[in-house]
């Protein structure tokens, strides 16, 4: 596990005991050391993987991502002006460099989302998009290709 990723655990165990400012600025050390915006109120789950150390990313402070995934560089999850709602992500999503996001939209389990796209829309589970605006090019995908073994760190 990274660091970033520790001392984002460290600051949503604060935040989740009503240590609120501790959690915060947890996340603003997070934003000056690492720099990305990883909030303490972000619901992540287990083995979250960040590529390049979360470098650039930003993601928003109600924000839903399940177990298994991995977010690459320069990543934005975020709302929609004027949306109260903010993405939902399954588990064993991978989203690749560059991608954007935002409203009030479900991402599925098993989820591939290529680099520099744009989403708005929802994502059925087992479904590949890419591009802006996004299109599906494969269903029925069951291998995670994005899969990293013990050697190979992000």
């Amino acid at each position: 596990m990274s660091s970033v990723i520790l001392i984002y655990r460290l600051g949503n165990f604060f935040y989740r005991n009503n240590f609120k400012f501790i959690g915060y600025l947890i996340s603003l050390i997070i934003r000056f050391v690492f720099s990305c915006w990883l909030p303490s109120s972000a619901r992540i789950g287990k083995n979250f993987k960040l590529g390049y150390g979360g470098l650039g990313v930003v993601i928003h402070n109600n924000s839903v991502i399940g177990d298994n995934c991995l977010i690459g560089q320069n990543v934005t999850i975020g709302r929609n002006f004027g949306d109260k709602s903010v993405p939902i992500i399954g588990n064993d999503v991978y989203v690749g460099a560059g991608s954007v996001v935002f409203g009030e939209i479900k991402i599925g389990n098993n989820v591939i989302i290529g680099s520099n796209s744009v989403i708005n829309k929802d994502i059925p589970s087992n479904s590949t998009v890419v591009g802006n605006p996004f299109r599906f090019v494969q269903n029925a995908r069951t291998i995670r290709y994005y899969e990293f073994d013990s050697h190979n760190k992000l």
